[in-house]
């Protein structure tokens, strides 16, 4: 069986860094739809609504490589369309993307607390791909993984698409060394350091992970550094890469994170960020051999946890 033929560049450019949504018509065999517009308000009545749709249409807003579309165009399944989506109004975090590192290949920043890392949910604009796409005018940059929202600290993006395959690789494989940094209560009766293997399980649509009996699919080693005021500042070093990982380990030592909103409490849903009380956990370093170049990498970040207390 031939595979289907790769789709052709977008005619439109990004806008705010993000790209345009494309489309492609399906096959019809029931003669549902006559015209392009039949398919797309039946497509998108849910969404944003049949009138919305014509109301896009009427703004040029559907185009395909040769120009805007209208809405009484036969339909012809396998087409390709593309459109801007409509942007919904997003809180701008206060707080820059540092970039530690550029070159021809790479571009590792360093993501601020609250930003998150690709475009999900109600953050679409204020994202880091987005910004460093905006301020280093390099919209081809793609990430090569995901750091949490809530998580600042070093995050590896690609800037040729046809290497981001060999990036994505390492992370899968678990060739990356990650080196995190925690800031979370002292327990001068735990000992440390220690290996932490658990079953974590996270649901879709429930906020928390939680642990389970049963074989365990994660790995975190952790290490206490220093501790003074009560607090000790930890180094985690995960083997695996579960969802909420980390502190879904340190909760269940009896060290929630300071400033976790979800461990060992979900605090309420809805609620604004509030910028003065960022989660204490920092991706502290990337270390791996580079799949492209063949050389050793090691990069580590600028940032520090604002809960730890100065001497």
């Amino acid at each position: 069986m031939r595979g289907r033929a790769k789709p052709p560049p977008a005619p439109l450019p990004q806008r705010a860094g993000i790209d345009p949504v494309r489309v492609r018509l399906p096959e019809d065999p029931e003669g549902r739809w006559v015209t392009v517009g039949d398919h797309l308000r039946a497509r998108f009545a849910g969404p944003v609504g049949a009138a919305r749709v014509d109301a896009m249409f009427a703004e040029g807003r559907f185009v395909s490589v040769r120009g805007p579309v209208s809405a009484d165009e036969p339909y012809a399944a396998g087409r390709y369309l593309w459109f801007h989506r409509d942007f919904a109004p997003e809180e701008p975090v206060p707080f820059p993307v540092g970039v530690v590192h550029r070159d021809a290949h790479l571009v590792v920043a360093d993501k601020p607390h609250f930003l998150a890392t690709t475009p999900r949910g109600r953050h679409v604009t204020e994202t880091a791909v987005a910004r460093l796409r905006r301020d280093l005018d390099m919209p081809a940059l793609q990430p090569a993984h995901r750091l949490d929202r809530l998580t600042a600290g070093l995050v590896l993006f690609v800037v040729r698409p046809e290497e981001r395959g060999a990036y994505q690789t390492l992370f899968r494989g678990r060739l990356v060394r990650k080196e995190y940094e925690a800031v979370a209560p002292y327990d001068p009766g735990l000992v440390l350091p220690r290996t932490v293997r658990s079953r974590i399980v996270k649901e879709r649509g429930v906020v928390a992970a939680r642990e389970e009996p049963g074989e365990p699919n994660s790995e975190t080693r952790i290490e206490l550094l220093e501790h003074r005021a009560g607090l000790g500042r930890y180094r985690l070093l995960p083997a695996t890469g579960r969802t909420h990982q980390l502190r879904v380990h340190m909760n269940g030592l009896g060290l929630p994170l300071v400033d976790d909103p979800v461990y060992p409490v979900v605090e309420a849903d809805g609620e604004a960020d509030d910028w003065s009380r960022p989660l204490q956990l920092l991706a502290r370093v990337l270390e791996f051999t580079d799949p492209v170049t063949g050389e050793p990498r090691r990069f580590e970040s600028g940032l520090r946890l604002s809960a730890w207390p100065e001497r």
